[in-house]
Parts: structure tokens; sequence; C-alpha cells
């Protein structure tokens, strides 16, 4: 996030785009609750009417897989209006007039045609959101899951770099992380081609200072595979072994049944978690870790704070925590690793970190950071790209719209799209043990528009199977207000119904990010 979460309070007008926030970050939602409580114009744009349209002055319907030209038709209309900020362009961007040339054809009538957004619609709600003079653009993985998630997110920030809303409060480009820690794990070089703080490992001044402090020599420059090219590489022999801690990719990887396949043809498998997961039970070697409340460090949160976590209960048989499962096998393997506690490793991680560097263990004994923290008298960074931004100017991207990987047609003649339920978490691990929660979400099921059950011939509640090109599965269907005509959603927690048996495996070329929200299908009755 370039702002903070308690920006969104400030903002004139919020547009959530790819994410059911209520559902997914509830905490969050609350701050957007409260922003719309004291007059904040909220605009939701979403294939399906969620909760949060409740709460919102426009919610506008796209057709899946079209953002980058509902994006390039308000800058349209932005440019023509004049609406667009001449000064902040002048000074701190470059490329203005690529964009201006590339959106010059996304007028609102041909925007319609690709989109379903009537062009009126478009035409009001660009003008309402170039006019505020705090706009902040709130997004999550409907936005990145798709083939071409990397330009939707670069359409994004086209936007609001046009409009003048990087680098002030209450504006920004805030994408709502996924998981607890996921921030902290890219942070923490858990990407093939940066070490921590997004050093690039072909960076030779870069990879010697490692060097320097691991005590080893000839580091690799060369970037590693992403978990999707694993998979992969794993299906064809090219990858012999794989080591998994806290994921869970028999339930949560696109087209399934491929995935499984790769897994199972791997020579050893190990998974490291702290419960026996659909993946841990085809491993080779399962290494039991603690869990969150069992173990004391850091957490970095989707708006870059890093924050202390304390153990709170011991762990229970033999589970011990991630670092020192790691250091173990390091140490067996020849290399020794050895740290007295979390708070050496963190002073390590410090060292080698600019962004990191004035964030100490005693810093956030009470409250956390935001990082760039560059030095200990530092106060941390809320808002990035305040003057500049990294790379000097910002860089518009002029960027065409492209149709995803699959569309419907008479055999598959639906669209599906997946995501979450309130009272699930990604795979089920952790949230699928517990009672209460099942009884809320006991099952998977279809959520299909009152209009194609008629059509269909089918009843609510009925048990159906939905099937795509890769693969097939059974759940009741749900008559919701929330679905529109010819679009189904299914929640992907549910093993025995695994969504994901259904969605396409197509990436996005550059972030490599498979296409799980939108893909064909067709439903039937079971056989």
């Amino acid at each position: 996030m370039t702002n903070s979460i308690q920006d969104i309070e400030t903002a004139d007008v919020i547009l959530a785009t790819g994410t059911n926030t209520t559902e997914n970050h509830p905490v969050i939602s609350s701050f957007i609750k409260r922003a719309c409580l004291k007059g904040t114009t909220l605009i939701v744009i979403d294939p399906r009417k969620i909760k949060l349209t409740q709460h919102g002055d426009i919610w506008l319907r796209q057709t899946l897989g079209t953002d980058i030209a509902w994006i390039n038709g308000f800058m349209h209309v932005i440019i023509k209006k004049n609406l667009y900020d001449k000064e902040f362009i002048k000074k701190r961007t470059e490329d203005f007039e690529e964009l201006k040339k590339t959106v010059l054809k996304y007028t609102p009538e041909y925007v319609e045609k690709i989109t379903g957004i009537s062009a009126n619609k478009i035409i009001e709600t660009a003008k309402i959101f170039a006019q505020a003079k705090k706009g902040c653009i709130l997004y999550c993985m409907g936005i990145t899951q798709h083939t071409c998630g990397t330009d939707n997110v670069k359409s994004l920030a086209n936007l609001s770099m046009l409009c003048g809303n990087i680098g002030l409060p209450g504006g920004g480009v805030n994408p709502l992380r996924g998981q607890n820690n996921v921030q902290g794990a890219c942070d923490m070089g858990g990407l093939p081609n940066v070490f921590t703080g997004y050093q690039k490992i072909d960076d030779d001044n870069v990879r010697k200072k490692y060097e320097t402090a691991w005590n080893v020599t000839e580091l690799s420059f060369k970037p590693g595979l992403v978990a999707t090219q694993m998979i992969e590489k794993a299906e064809k022999g090219e990858l012999k072994s794989l080591y998994i801690m806290g994921e869970n990719p028999m339930v949560s990887d696109p087209d399934l049944n491929h995935a499984e396949k790769a897994l199972k043809n791997l020579d050893f498998l190990v998974v490291q978690d702290i419960f026996l997961t659909e993946t841990a039970k085809i491993a080779d070697v399962v290494l039991p870790a603690n869990c969150f409340a069992e173990k004391n460090g850091t957490f970095s949160n989707t708006e870059r704070r890093v924050q202390r976590v304390r153990k709170a209960v011991n762990a229970p048989g033999s589970a011990k925590e991630d670092w020192k499962i790691i250091c173990d096998i390091a140490s067996l393997m020849g290399y020794s690793m050895d740290y007295a506690d979390p708070e050496e490793i963190f002073e390590e991680i410090r060292e080698t970190t600019p962004s990191y560097k004035g964030i100490t263990w005693k810093r956030i004994e009470k409250q956390g950071l935001q990082w760039p923290c560059p030095t200990e008298d530092h106060p941390g960074t809320p808002i990035l790209h305040t003057e500049q931004f990294t790379r000097g100017k910002g860089l518009f991207h002029a960027i065409e719209h492209q149709d995803p990987a699959e569309l419907p047609d008479k055999n598959y003649p639906f669209m599906l799209t997946t995501g979450r339920v309130l009272y699930h978490y990604h795979t089920g691990t952790m949230t699928m043990k517990s009672k209460g929660l099942n009884t809320l979400s006991p099952e998977c099921f279809v959520e299909i528009s009152s209009n194609d059950v008629t059509k269909l011939g089918f009843k609510d509640k009925a048990m159906v199977e939905v099937l795509s090109r890769r693969g097939k599965i059974k759940a009741k269907l749900k008559i919701s207000s929330k679905a529109v005509d010819g679009t189904l959603f299914i929640p992907f927690h549910f093993a025995k119904a695994a969504a994901n048996k259904l969605t396409n495996a197509k990436l996005d070329p550059i972030a490599k990010i498979p296409e799980l929200k939108v893909c064909a299908v067709k439903i039937q009755r079971p056989a």
C-alpha cells in the first residue's frame, strides 16, 4: 500500500475494485464504512453485487476480465473533460502523451461494448473520481489474478497518477494483501529475483553484502522459479524435489488435477505446516511447525507496518518454530546456521535491509513502524512517494485491453469467478478445525442468479455438477442477489468440492500469477 489503513477514512472518494472487502478484509472494511458515514463517496466496481455495495454510492458491474477497458475509459473521459492534474503530471511523471494516444479510442461507447458498463455511468463515475481532492484506490486479487494482472495494476496506477492522487493523505494505490504476513514474506526475499527489501540478486554490490553477512561465496545472480513455474517443472520431471511451508497447493492451485499430478511426480516432497493439510497427506516428510500464537517474531502487514508477535501458548508435541527447523536442516546440509532467538535474526535483517535498518526490536515493543525506515531516529513512512517516486518520475504505461485466456461458448456458456467467504480462510487449514465456523459455512456452493436458475430448470439448493475443460465438482446451487446473469461464483476453500479443479492455469507473462478469477464452465445434473 502506498498509504496507511487509517488514511482510508480521510479520502474524499474511495474506488474499491476486485476486493470483496467485507468478507476478505473485514477489519479494513470497517474503515471504509466509517468513511462512508462521514460523507466519503464509495465507488465499487465488481462483477458481483458484494455486500460492500450496500455502503457505496455507485456500483458498476463489469464483465469478468475487462478491467483495463473500464480504467482506460475513465482516463479517456478525465482527459477529454480536462479534469486531470496537469501540474502533477508535468512535475512528477513521464510518457503521458503515449498514454493519451492509447486511451483516445476508449470512448464510453466503445468501453460499454467491452465491459457492459453503460457509457453514461462511465462518464459520471470518472468525473466523480477525478473531481475529488483525495481519491483512494483499493484493490485485491480480483485485479491481480488474471493473465493481464500486472497490466491491471499498472492501469490503476495510471489512473491515480492522472488525478494526482499519489503521495498525499487519503489517496494512493492500495493493494490489500491476501494473508496476514504475505507482505512480510515478500519483504524478506520470498521471491525468486530479490534478497530482503527487494534488493535485486543481479546487483553485484548487493550479493557481496550478503556473501559477507552469511560468510559464503558465489551467491547466484540467476532468478529462481516462482511457485506456478515449479508445478509446471515438476509435471515435466525437471524439478525433482519441493519444500512447501504454510501453503496448501492441493486446494489453492489452479487446474488442481494437473497440480496434483505434478506434485505426485516429484521424487521428494517436504511439507512444513501446523496441520496435516491435503498437501501434507501426499508428502514424503511432514515437519510440524508452530502457529502464530506459539512463537515470537514480527509480521509485516498490508500497510508495510512491521509489528511484534509474541508467544502466548506452548506448541504441541514435537512442533518447532519455523526458523529452528530451517536452521537444523541447513546445519545438517553442511552450513552452520545458528541464532539465539528471533531478535538476533531481526538484527541481521536490519543490517542487510536498508528499508528496515531503523526498525529496532525495542522501537516496535508497543507499536509497529512502517518501512522504509532508514535510520533509528526516522519515524517510519506512512505515505510513499510524497516527493518523488522510487525511479524518480512516475511512468505512465500505455496499455490495451486484452481478453481473458478463456471465454464462454456454446459448450461452456457460464463465466466462473472464485473467492472467499467471511467464515473461512484460504484453504480452511485452520478455520475448518472450528466447529462454529463449520456450522456457519459447512459446505461449498455455486452462487447463481435467479434468472439463470429458471432458465436451467433447476431449484435453489439443488445438487449439480459444474464442469470446465479441466475438471468437474459437485456442489449445491445457491440463488443469491450478489450474482448476476451469466456469471457463477464458487468459494475455493472446500477440498471436497475444490473450485480450483475448474480454474485455468494460464499465467500472466510477467508476474506468473494464474487466471483464477475467470474461466468458462457449464452446469448439469449429476450423473
